[in-house]
């Protein structure tokens, strides 16, 4: 087998792995962040269409910060809404550098990405639009560094 067929394999290998342990993902999105910087006020807006009510879910937050972000903390204002009701508020710190400063995400080059459980085993009640509101709760009015920031929910498997 010549060094070509055997990488094809493995990269096909790897996204069947990739594949099956996505299976049970019912939503991710990211939300890019201005250039010049994510506003105080400027909230990240998810739209969840949720139709199962009888599993529960995990949900995570998702963030990608290049290396010139100058905190090794992330304070986040995240509101869930349930179809047709005011739902929770809930405030959420995200470590993004250990004490020495070494990021704690996965990339390479000067972005990193960082994935935090927010929530387990989440009920949804009702079926229907969630909305998740994400604003930043860092005292800069303007924060830069932080070039996007995302949400997903995902099925516990049985």
């Amino acid at each position: 087998m010549n060094k070509f067929t055997f990488q094809i394999i493995i990269a096909a290998f790897l996204l069947t792995i990739f594949w099956a342990c996505n299976i049970d993902m019912a939503f991710e999105e990211y939300k890019p962040i201005p250039e010049n910087g994510w506003h105080k006020d400027s909230v990240a807006v998810f739209n969840i269409a949720i139709t199962d009510t009888l599993q529960n879910h995990n949900l995570y937050i998702n963030t990608r910060n290049d290396i010139n972000y100058k905190y090794s903390n992330l304070w986040l204002f995240i509101e869930i809404n349930q179809p047709g009701e005011i739902g929770i508020t809930d405030t959420l710190e995200l470590l993004l550098a250990d004490q020495r400063g070494k990021w704690l995400g996965e990339g390479f080059g000067g972005i990193k990405t960082r994935q935090v459980v927010y929530k387990s085993g989440v009920f949804f009640p009702v079926s229907g639009e969630y909305t998740v509101n994400i604003k930043h709760g860092m005292r800069d009015e303007m924060l830069e560094g932080i070039t996007d920031i995302g949400f997903r929910v995902e099925k516990i498997a049985d």
